[in-house]
């Protein structure tokens, strides 16, 4: 059979924790959908599965109008025709499909001796064409930037520590990672229109200079409870508007929000939000502001976001569920993360400073009987992360 994979560009291999996991999805009869934001490293990733079938892989770059044509609604003989004996199926970019949720379906349903693997950068266009039709038929994952996990086992644990600073800078993208010395422009070059390309082909945003100036704002509250009515008067357009859009950032990988904890003390908080950037250097690239951590006074605001942002992807690998929150009253007594499972509590504070002190308000242990209440500092995060 002819291989019709799409030149890759060879970088520097860091493992990735979901490879054994995707592994074990493979041919259970249903399709395997790998989604995650631009240059996460889905295609290099998918490109090992590949690899490994060698001669019984197929690999099909949706960005090529010949293939959109041949898998928008296609038939099933159409299908038969286009992957021929092939036992591996890589759909590139499937987000530009129309109809691809009805494309995987057929393969689920009518070529089950095949297993088609489907890979998005951009969570709504493909989700929103997929959930319904591949109901029970689908394994579903997200590919984030690099975890600390994952660049401690490529470069050791002192390795990875001896990065601490550069990392809380210029985040975890692989592209960043391998450009040593060359990370602002990576950066810069990631965090323009590449990166948001998605929002505005599929979405036709009105007003771009909104999303910008949205980003920015974010940017800049980066740690702090966010108001949509503020937000709302400071870019001068309807509260709908910003949450709209700060649908689209989330569903895109750029930003996620943390909700409140609510539910004993009649003075808890539990309208605003917390809304931190999946990367770091994506944050400040949004600033353009490279400085190092003595010239800053925002290193509490990286080392949440660093922290809770790392969290996420420890427990989106490692399959723990549960829910994550902050809390905050009225009257200013604040954790900055909690985390829920199984009717459990557990609580963190993050302090850059080892020599910082931190206080777990008696009203919170009181109402939530916490299992877990520690500080987490450089000193000793590894095991918030792990």
């Amino acid at each position: 059979m002819v291989n019709t994979i799409t030149k890759i560009e060879k970088m520097n291999q860091i493992p990735r924790t979901i490879l054994p996991k995707l592994r074990s999805k493979l041919f259970q009869g249903k399709a395997l959908i790998l989604m995650g934001a631009r240059q996460t490293g889905k295609t290099s990733l998918v490109r090992k599965l590949v690899d490994e079938w060698q001669n019984d892989a197929i690999w099909l770059n949706a960005d090529r109008p010949e293939v959109r044509r041949q898998l928008s609604n296609a038939s099933l003989s159409t299908l038969k025709q286009l992957t021929g004996a092939a036992k591996l199926v890589v759909i590139d970019e499937a987000q530009r499909i129309k109809n691809i949720g009805l494309t995987l379906k057929l393969f689920t349903d009518e070529m089950p001796e095949v297993q088609v693997v489907a890979t998005g950068s951009s969570a709504f266009e493909l989700a929103n064409e997929i959930n319904e039709p591949l109901t029970g038929r689908k394994w579903e994952y997200s590919l984030y930037p690099i975890s600390w996990a994952e660049l401690e086992e490529a470069q050791s644990a002192i390795g990875a520590f001896e990065q601490l600073e550069t990392r809380l800078i210029y985040g975890m993208y692989p592209e960043v990672i391998n450009r040593l010395g060359e990370e602002r422009e990576a950066l810069l070059a990631l965090s323009g229109s590449y990166l948001y390309k998605d929002v505005f082909e599929f979405q036709g945003v009105r007003k771009p200079e909104i999303l910008w100036q949205l980003l920015q704002a974010l940017a800049l509250q980066l740690g702090s409870e966010v108001s949509y009515n503020e937000l709302s008067q400071l870019l001068g357009v309807d509260k709908n508007t910003v949450s709209n859009y700060l649908d689209l950032l989330e569903k895109s990988y750029i930003v996620f929000r943390l909700m409140p904890l609510s539910r004993n003390l009649r003075n808890e908080i539990n309208s605003n939000r917390k809304v931190y950037f999946y990367d770091n250097g994506i944050r400040n690239a949004v600033l353009e502001n490279f400085s190092s951590l003595a010239l800053r006074s925002d290193i509490g605001a990286l080392w949440e976001n660093f922290l809770v942002s790392e969290r996420l992807k420890h427990r989106a690998y490692a399959g723990l569920h549960g829910k994550a929150y902050f809390w905050r009253t009225k009257t200013q007594q604040e954790i900055d993360y909690v985390e829920e499972r199984d009717g459990e509590f557990n609580a963190w504070q993050f302090k850059w400073s080892a020599k910082a002190k931190s206080k777990f308000p008696e009203a919170f242990k009181e109402a939530y009987s916490p299992r877990t209440l520690e500080t987490i500092t450089p000193e000793n995060f590894r095991e918030f992360l792990s």
